[in-house]
């Protein structure tokens, strides 16, 4: 194996250096190449294998054959499969040109699969059982939908929808099986609502009200009547996660009650009172689930990027961790047999599906992800970077590294940072980032700034509103500061990119700091926070005004003004790349047209890359592909040089 390994690693290196001639790759049908040099089959070959990388995200049981369902993607996008055994055949479910957002059969009958889909990435998405590889509908196709939760019995379904104006996210339920039974339950205002379990009698549900990473209500619903009761005061400043009943009615939730993290507790839904019950003090409880014989709940501890995952003893409260290796944990959700099942990713594996014996901590692989041939034993583990910032705040990041043996010396570095701003950038693999680390000899830095989720709400909190908001960029200065006197780091090659949010601090950071970064690759960015606010879809609008400012208030709206990198464009004088989704429902493509026609009047370089298909983020493989390969093209041209 390991001399297959390096064969190819020869002939990706190789090809890499080879001049820019001969045949070309065509751009998707959906792709707009604005300003951008075509892409040479050469560098598509030397790439091909990092492309080839696979994912299997875990997504529930199937409670009649006891398999696992899982998201995978064999063709252009990610599509539901189900394995009958660990490490058995991945059989496809679906077989749609978008990709599937989420399934989940119902609870204990396992006799319905329901499934969520949008259409070219617009978020809109539908409701459908899906049954011998045909989708049926049962939302309106108009409205954005999501699946909520099941009723303990497998019989309701609850979920939310704009369905009644297009911006409130009312609360439904309904029986999969007989469409006719749909039911609005609660008109709601607002489009943060959700429905978070159903009680063991199906007769309430525990609703959550999402108005900011620092504040969710929480309700106890009738669902005969659609009344809400409040669990505690909605005037206090308490952020909730999940919510679950246990089978003997208990509810429990995360909570940052009483603390800077979300700790794991019960909570008594007359009174409010929240009692915490796991033991951590510090870092925050990332989800969780309970046994069906309610003597268990498995929950992940993310301690500073690193989940944990742990196993609690209902009855001693006492706690288990199990071993595992580092990086993220996702899904995890028990069985009707008592098994856990859950998504693992690190650095050196792709994200597959495993699954926990309680009893013993014994693992099992369910599925091992293709890596297109290629050795992940190579790839980089991250390093742990922390520094203070301009006001003494330290902050923190994961920098990859590539290896000195085959790279001596000063290598370029990338700035990678992530959207939300309530995000957080944590170890994982890089999938096709690692050819820019394993051929290309780029280290890459993912900074986790002010603002990130997983440092306590303190932390979270420090960037709200615009008049922090600039403090975060600031965070990338005090990187900057660090990194460029590393000795393994050339203070005279370093680059950025960042999608979402992130995408606006690429702007922001080019700004700011254009004279110590070589280039900007900024993707689906939001260039003015007004104009942002103002077309980003109604339902989800009130919510970034929280975070960002109201640009319906005088002052905010002219400080929202004056942040702006649209507002500031011509003093961005690095070349730039913008990467757009045209159906983008958060950050409309408006941001990145007013954008590069500003940077290209002050005559700077700016390429623009287009999917008409897609939404915030690329989804398909052929886009995707052709989005890695620009970018590629970019950087050899911005950071590395020609040939290079």
């Amino acid at each position: 194996m390991k001399r297959i390994t390096a064969a190819v690693t020869l002939t990706i290196a190789g090809a890499a250096m080879a001049q820019d001639s001969g045949p070309t790759v065509a751009p998707p049908a959906a792709i707009v190449a604005d300003g951008i040099p075509p892409v040479p089959q050469a560098l598509a070959d030397a790439t091909r294998p990092y492309l080839e990388s696979r994912a299997a995200g875990f997504d529930g049981w199937n409670p009649v054959t006891r398999g696992v369902l899982v998201s995978t993607r064999f063709g252009n996008t990610a599509q539901l499969h189900e394995v009958a055994m660990p490490l058995g055949m991945r059989r496809q479910l679906s077989f749609e040109a978008d990709a599937i957002a989420g399934a989940s059969y119902a609870p204990r009958r396992g006799d319905v699969l329901v499934v969520q889909k949008d259409v070219g990435g617009s978020e809109f998405w539908q409701l459908y059982t899906l049954k011998d590889g045909r989708l049926t509908l049962l939302t309106d196709g108009k409205s954005r939908n999501a699946i909520n939760a099941w009723s303990h019995d497998g019989r309701w379904l609850g979920y939310s929808s704009t369905r009644r104006n297009g911006t409130d996210n009312d609360l439904y339920i309904i029986d999969p099986r007989d469409p006719k039974s749909d039911r609005l339950v609660a008109r709601v205002q607002g489009g943060g609502w959700a429905i978070g379990d159903f009680a063991p009698d199906a007769k309430t549900a525990v609703v959550s009200q999402y108005l900011s990473v620092n504040k969710t209500n929480l309700y106890l619903m009738n669902v005969a009547t659609g009344r809400m009761t409040p669990i505690g005061d909605p005037a206090q400043p308490i952020a909730y996660g999940d919510a679950k009943f246990a089978p003997d009615g208990t509810l429990w939730v995360t909570s940052d009650e009483g603390s800077d993290f979300q700790r794991l507790g019960t909570i008594d839904p007359r009174t409010g009172r929240f009692t915490a019950v796991a033991p951590e003090a510090k870092w925050d409880v990332a989800g969780f689930d309970i046994s069906d014989d309610g003597r268990t709940i498995a929950y992940v501890v993310n301690e500073a990027g690193i989940d944990r995952l742990k196993l609690l003893d209902v009855a001693s409260r006492r706690a288990r961790t199990v071993p595992l290796p580092a990086g993220g944990i996702g899904g995890v959700a028990f069985a009707p047999w008592g098994a856990l099942g859950f998504t693992l990713t690190s650095a050196k594996a792709p994200a597959d599906t495993y699954s926990l014996d309680p009893a013993t901590l014994k693992v099992t692989r369910w599925t091992a992800s293709e890596t297109g041939g290629l050795d992940p034993q190579r790839n980089a583990e991250p390093e742990f970077i922390e520094v203070k910032s301009f006001d003494g705040e330290p902050v923190s990041g994961f920098l990859y590294r590539p290896d000195p043996k085959r790279w001596p010396g000063k290598r370029p570095l990338l700035f990678n940072i992530h959207g939300g701003p309530e995000g957080q950038s944590t170890p994982g693999f890089l999938g096709r980032n690692n050819y820019l680390i394993n051929e290309l000899g780029i280290a890459i830095f993912y900074p986790n700034v002010r603002g990130s989720t997983g440092f306590g709400k303190r932390f979270v909190a420090l960037d709200n509103g615009p008049f922090k908001r600039e403090d975060s960029v600031k965070d990338i200065g005090a990187f900057l500061d660090r990194l460029e006197r590393d000795p393994r780091i050339d203070p005279k090659r370093i680059a950025e990119t960042g999608g979402s949010y992130g995408g606006y601090m690429c702007y922001a950071v080019a700004i700011r700091y254009g004279d110590r970064f070589k280039a900007a690759n900024c993707i689906v960015a939001i260039s003015n926070f007004v104009t942002f606010l103002e077309n980003t879809q109604s339902y989800r609008r009130d919510l970034r005004r929280v975070e960002y400012g109201d640009e319906r208030v005088a002052e905010q709206r002219a400080k929202l003004t004056a942040i702006s990198p649209l507002t500031r464009a011509a003093e961005l004088k690095i070349p730039l790349m913008v990467v757009t989704g045209g159906n983008d429902p958060r950050v409309p493509a408006s941001e990145a047209n007013q954008m590069i026609a500003a940077v290209r009047a002050n005559g700077v370089p700016a390429w623009h890359l287009l999917a008409k298909d897609e939404g915030h983020g690329f989804a398909k493989k052929e886009n995707q592909d052709y989005q890695f390969w620009t970018s590629l093209l970019f950087w050899r041209a911005n950071l590395l040089g020609p040939g290079k």
